[in-house]
């Protein structure tokens, strides 16, 4: 079997926006409505991965500029 290419952030949140559509639709069999309903919380954690990496890197380079850390609450 091929490794899968990890897809960028927008890639994983385009494809997660057309699962949820697909699901939403309905006139899924059971089946197909588990197999989209599983690939979307694996984009969806996809995605979280990539948005916690940027908040990584902006909290690396706020503190390289003496500013402070931005924090989880805090929006960008």
């Amino acid at each position: 079997m091929a490794e899968e290419k990890t897809p960028s952030y927008e890639q994983a949140r385009e494809e997660l926006t057309e699962v949820v559509r697909r699901l939403e639709a309905g006139g899924l069999t059971l089946e197909e409505s588990i197999e989209l309903w599983e690939r979307g919380e694996r984009l969806a954690a996809l995605c979280e991965e990539w948005l916690q990496g940027a908040r990584v890197k902006l909290a690396a380079a706020m503190a390289q500029r003496g500013r402070p850390d931005p924090g989880g609450d805090e929006p960008f």
